[in-house]
């Protein structure tokens, strides 16, 4: 529970694809970019939490789509695009170093997915299967991953419900990823609420548990950056802001706390998006 007041980046923020059930109308479009940010972070979550070597700032412009192929189906998409610094050394120490500071702009994983609505009446029931395919790339000098060294599979089943000016949603599944990365299993929800006309309010919650399963053995210096190692966990919690300014445009923005996690960025991640319907 000590770290139940921290704020860290989570994996929705980095890979945003879709976990409601609803799908798209045929021939209807959502689409949204959005800007993710983690300054100049040099501790990561841990038992005990560790240092990063240099301090690291991890951006990323994110493309968000979704398209409806019929009215049960929806095919969505994620480009995110990486902007990774390491900066100075956390320590002054008289100790060799491993990395070196520098720059890397390059794709993360892309992922491509399908929904399927196969119940909808008081519930919504659905099932999605996206890939993340092996896109990112990594420096040796830096230690700067722009994204897992695997292909990534997750299906997923998802249920909710409207109730007018408030919805229910929630998930369960799991991501098997190649190349000796650990699975993982994840569950969550969400309960949204429309406060006025022009702004809803969301809680979740998510878990994302590692099964430890891996044998992948990463170079020393993507182990000082903590980018895209193995075995990445958390248990958080958080609020998402949407504010529509028409009916098909508006923005998006949140933040998340975490009850536990490993191996991810004990730093503060600011992210907001802008959104557009067709």
């Amino acid at each position: 529970m000590k770290n139940i007041a921290n704020i860290l980046i989570l994996f929705i923020s980095i890979s945003a694809f879709s976990q409601s059930p609803w799908t798209k109308e045929k021939g209807a479009f959502y689409t949204q970019i959005s800007f993710t940010t983690i300054s100049n972070y040099d501790t990561l979550f841990g038992s005990p939490d560790y240092n990063t070597e240099r301090k690291v700032t991890d951006n990323t412009f994110q493309f968000y789509g979704e398209y409806g192929l019929s009215g049960k189906t929806t095919l969505l998409l994620n480009l995110p695009l990486k902007l990774i610094k390491t900066n100075e050394l956390v320590s002054t120490a008289a100790v060799p170093t491993i990395t070196t500071k520098g720059s890397e702009t390059s794709l993360g994983n892309i992922e491509i997915g399908l929904k399927h609505n196969f119940y909808k009446k008081n519930w919504v029931l659905s099932g999605q299967f996206s890939m993340e395919a092996n896109t990112g790339s990594f420096d040796t000098n830096t230690g700067i991953r722009t994204g897992y060294n695997a292909w990534s599979f997750t299906p997923l089943f998802l249920a909710g419900r409207s109730f007018g000016k408030t919805y229910l949603q929630t998930f369960i599944g799991a991501t098997v990823r190649t190349n000796g990365y650990s699975s993982n299993i994840k569950i969550g929800g969400e309960y949204g609420r429309k406060l006025n006309k022009y702004i809803w309010l969301i809680g979740y919650v998510n878990i994302f548990k590692s099964l430890k399963n891996g044998d992948i053995i990463l170079p020393n210096s993507n182990l000082k950056t903590g980018l895209y190692i193995n075995d990445q966990e958390f248990s958080g919690f958080g609020l998402k802001v949407i504010g529509t300014f028409t009916e098909n445009f508006g923005i998006t923005g949140g933040f998340g706390g975490a009850f536990f996690a490993h191996n991810l960025p004990k730093s503060p991640a600011l992210t907001i998006g802008l959104y557009h319907k067709f």
